[in-house]
């Protein structure tokens, strides 16, 4: 049904909108491999990158350490864009892109979590992550923490190549 108010097309991009958990807004790439580092990614773990734009976090999981990386974006552009990025860098056999709701994602496979959401998306995340994720499996999160309820094992603020102070979090399923 088309809409034809200007309030119908205001309430149709309020109900798109709140579906986001976070605005498009691209990892830097420094951030992207300390967030790995942190992670101790390493061969035989398995990542997913909720809201994972660009492609740029499991790209670059795979490159590296020659794993399987999977994200999902419910934009089906940066999907569109991922896989364009991962067939660049010649990954795309150990990468997948799906357009889905990170709070209807099946995590439970991963040993690695990685995020750049908000903090309210974090926050509706977190119960699902506590309790799909096996113990051991990782969560690292660019910028934003869980909230007091789930403090994080380790926080780490350092200097990026922007010149900016970034702080990772993270925590290891228990």
């Amino acid at each position: 049904m088309p809409v034809k108010t200007a309030a119908g097309l205001s309430l149709l991009l309020f109900l798109l909108q709140s579906q986001k958990l976070a605005p498009y807004a691209p990892t830097p790439m420094d951030v992207v491999d300390r967030m790995l580092t942190l992670a101790k990614v390493a061969p035989g773990d398995v990542l997913i990158d909720l809201g994972c734009g660009d492609g740029r976090i499991p790209i670059r999981a795979a490159q590296k350490f020659n794993i399987r990386a999977f994200g999902v974006d419910i934009d089906a552009r940066r999907i569109d864009e991922s896989k364009a990025n991962a067939k660049a860098a010649s990954v795309e056999h150990l990468t997948d892109f799906r357009v889905a709701d990170a709070l209807a994602t099946d995590v439970s496979g991963a040993t690695v979590v990685t995020l750049f959401l908000g903090s309210e998306g974090n926050k509706k995340l977190r119960p699902i992550l506590q309790r799909q994720l096996k113990r051991g499996a990782r969560v690292v999160s660019h910028a934003y923490s869980m909230g007091p309820e789930w403090p994080p094992d380790t926080v780490d603020r350092f200097p990026s190549a922007r010149g900016d102070t970034v702080t990772l979090y993270l925590w290891t399923i228990k």
